[in-house]
């Protein structure tokens, strides 16, 4: 699932920016969409742009932990340094996307969104105590990772929320919480050396083992809906699973072998089932007509 950012040259010196709003503005300032806004601050564009933007899941439904509000900025990032004929690395395009929503902008959000969509791929990702980050590759064996996305499901659970809610909470309680988020980190570890040993089944009992301690972290992580449609998934085969995003509702993934999942469709009809892929490259673009500069 993407997120597509189109940036093309005004005739005018006019800036139009282009959502489920239509904005048409004289400067940048006068911008509404925010992220777009500081976008153009950090590039330092100034006028005579549009900007428009479509999703495969709309962007207006916030809060659905498929980290598009990331997506936004670092693929409109991306798109405006193409515009202006420079090629931005994947960390740069990441920590400015990250220098937008956390520093600019205020969320109370982590990190690991940004350097995601900005590398793509299967990676383990390691955040340092000096703001350094690492991406290393996980699994490169395409039948491997064929064979784990074959044991995915991932099912809409009709419930947005605000996660700065629930991540204000975690991060109120990040210090009683490090036991387990020791153990959480500890256990990525052990998922990767899964992965490269091509034992996937034990990757789906992991999903289960970490939703269980991901909802010790905060309160509204989980709800008595989103517990019935995870033993819902669980008594029809499925081995374990998660909450995308911050949690409190979203997209559950479940981990289900592929003889189980015909059981599993069929528990979990009045659930929009939705398809993806993994994504190998990460933000990237895909046409550029060079002589519009």
């Amino acid at each position: 699932m993407y997120v597509y950012i189109v940036v093309n040259r005004r005739f005018d010196d006019k800036i139009r920016v282009c959502y489920t709003k239509n904005e048409f503005v004289d400067r940048v300032d006068q911008i509404q969409h925010n992220i777009i806004r500081e976008a153009l601050r950090i590039t330092g564009i100034e006028s005579g742009i549009d900007i428009v933007y479509s999703a495969d899941i709309p962007l207006s439904s916030a809060g659905i932990g498929l980290a598009s509000s990331s997506a936004m900025a670092v693929g409109v990032l991306n798109a405006l340094y193409a515009y202006k004929g420079m090629r931005v690395s994947a960390d740069e395009l990441a920590r400015q996307a990250c220098e937008i929503e956390i520093a600019r902008l205020g969320n109370p959000i982590g990190i690991q969104d940004q350097y995601a969509v900005s590398h793509g791929g299967f990676k383990q990702y390691k955040f340092w105590a000096d703001g350094s980050v690492t991406a290393v590759p996980v699994c490169r064996e395409g039948q491997r990772l064929k064979k784990l996305k074959e044991n995915l499901m991932l099912f809409y659970t009709g419930i947005t929320r605000v996660s700065s809610e629930i991540l204000k909470e975690q991060d109120e309680m990040i210090f009683n919480n490090m036991p387990i988020l020791d153990r959480m980190v500890e256990m990525t570890e052990k998922a990767r050396d899964i992965l490269e040993e091509d034992s996937t089944t034990q990757w789906g009992n992991m999903l289960d083992a970490a939703w269980n301690l991901k909802k010790q972290l905060a309160g509204k992580i989980s709800t008595p809906a989103i517990e019935e449609m995870y033993l819902t998934a669980k008594r029809a085969g499925a081995l374990g699973g998660k909450i995308l995003g911050a949690g409190g509702g979203g997209f559950l993934l479940v981990y289900v072998p592929v003889e189980k999942q015909g059981a599993v469709r069929k528990a979990m009809m009045s659930y929009k089932q939705v398809s993806f892929a993994f994504e190998p490259e990460g933000s990237r673009i895909i046409f550029m007509e060079e002589n519009r500069r």
